[in-house]
């Protein structure tokens, strides 16, 4: 993102923060892993929600919830960063300012 554009940050599996706009691919298989493949030359994949792992998988639109918390949170005026929470036994995406 650029501009006047508020930046929007994913968390990783691993710690790690992603920006949004880095991201090309999302890839949600049947174990409940979400990976996403950013832009780049070496074509890397992080992964942003490791799938089952005791807690139960997320639901089959889960990459398709990021997407649209991405698009609200992009119009909120404020750097953002959206992470993965397991919330009254779902999974949700939730957005914090920076």
């Amino acid at each position: 993102m650029s501009g006047t554009l508020p930046e929007v940050w994913i968390s990783a599996a691993d710690g790690d923060l992603i920006r949004a706009d880095a991201i090309v691919i999302l890839r949600l298989d049947r174990t409940g892993r979400l990976t996403v493949q950013l832009r780049d030359e070496a074509k890397v994949s992080v992964t942003l929600l490791e799938g089952a792992s005791g807690g139960g998988h997320p639901p089959a639109d889960f990459h398709r919830a990021l997407i649209r918390m991405i698009a609200e949170v992009a119009d909120s005026g404020s750097a953002q960063l959206i992470s993965a929470r397991q919330l009254d036994g779902g999974w949700r995406w939730v957005s914090e300012p920076l």
